[in-house]
């Protein structure tokens, strides 16, 4: 009779896309894993919406996933607006988009809920020849043989793997918002419908695209316009105002919707009468609660602490422009199940050959977004 041989196990710190992508990936190539969560119950994503890419889906067929096709809402054209609404420009290019909501949901049913430890706020690692531990701030710890740092863009996990690197401001802001479509006004779902919208102005750019709706929804008069404008604010002192909520407390990276003061809701009503067309002022003006971002930029020297690893966001977060950053994350998470149960019998082979890979990409995304999103904002590096 053979002993049964213990599965690998994976602490994955952080819940988000890029956590439950990694979850699911590695379950898929034989590993027992948990999630660690340092909010409780499920996120929210804010409505956001995501170009569904290759390898998001690619991701999702890997982990089995039973959603075919995942929920999206197809674009024929692209169309530039001028500001006054007149189309200077109509490009078919086909694609799907998605939303952060739908992802989110299909990815942590795909896991046992016993799986999902929300409240857990992860403070610390240590390592001990092949095996990792991970401390939490309520007095728990967890051991596995791998650990996985999917904890975003200001991520724990990193900041103990390189002290002191954090994101870098980039010199602009994205405000966004969705509005379900029944609230347009039927010509104007008319122009714009099987659209992706672009306006581009002078050191600002406006686009919006369609998503499913709020339960998922991709049927006509159900989905939901999504927007982002993206602007120049000051760092210092106009970004913090700008990123202080309503309960007075200054954020480092976004507000929520809710959370946006009405002074800064109003100043962006009122720019958007000089700068939107107007089909952009009346999906702005249609939106119950904007939020707004900051954008920055973050690369990564090393992923690789022997068995504690950074993923997604955590390692490299991309400008957002031509919409990497959901699709980095999935190719992160499937090459390392691939990778992993490749070299199953030597998993640091494994790991070490993913860095390499993912380091290349991670780069490669964030110095051509850099260049993009300048161009794009009229900001020159000096």
């Amino acid at each position: 009779m053979h002993a049964l041989v213990a599965m690998p196990r994976a602490l994955v710190i952080g819940g988000s896309l890029g956590g439950l992508l990694a979850a699911n990936a590695l379950r898929a190539a034989g590993w027992d894993v948990d999630v660690f969560e340092r909010s409780v119950g499920e996120l929210s994503g804010r409505g956001g919406g995501i170009v569904l890419q290759a390898d998001v889906l690619q991701a999702f067929q890997f982990a089995g996933l039973v959603h075919d096709p995942v929920p999206g809402v197809r674009s024929i054209d692209r169309i530039y607006l001028s500001a006054s609404d007149r189309v200077l420009q109509r490009s078919p290019m086909p694609q799907a988009q998605t939303s952060w909501n739908v992802l989110y949901r299909i990815l942590r049913d795909g896991l046992p809920p016993e799986r999902l430890h929300g409240g857990a706020s992860f403070t610390s690692y240590e390592q001990d020849g092949q095996r990792v531990t991970a401390h939490f701030a309520d007095g728990r710890s967890e051991a596995g043989d791998l650990l996985v740092g999917a904890d975003g863009a200001r991520s724990t996990v990193r900041a103990q793997m390189l002290p002191g690197l954090e994101p870098a401001y980039a010199g602009y802001v994205a405000w966004r918002g969705s509005v379900p479509e029944a609230l347009l006004p039927a010509a104007l779902r008319q122009k714009l419908d099987a659209s992706f919208v672009f306006q581009q102005g002078d050191a600002h750019l406006l686009l919006a695209y369609l998503v499913p709706g709020d339960d998922g929804s991709v049927e006509d008069g159900r989905r939901r316009w999504n927007w982002i404008w993206y602007r120049r604010v000051g760092a210092g002192g106009p970004l913090a105002a700008l990123l202080t909520g309503r309960d007075g407390r200054t954020h480092t990276a976004s507000l929520p919707p809710g959370e946006v003061r009405e002074e800064h809701v109003a100043a962006l009503l009122g720019d958007a009468v000089g700068l939107a067309a107007p089909s952009f002022r009346t999906l702005l003006e249609a939106t119950a609660a904007p939020f707004v971002q900051a954008i920055v930029d973050l690369q990564t020297p090393a992923m690789l602490d022997r068995r504690v690893l950074l993923l997604g966001d955590a390692a490299f977060v991309p400008r957002p422009h031509a919409a990497d950053s959901t699709a980095k994350a999935a190719a992160d998470a499937l090459t390392l199940a691939m990778l992993l149960r490749q070299r199953a019998a030597a998993p640091d082979v494994g790991l070490a050959q993913w860095e390499q890979l993912r380091l290349t990409a991670g780069h490669g995304m964030a110095i051509s977004g850099i260049e993009l999103g300048d161009r794009i904002m009229g900001l020159t590096r000096t």
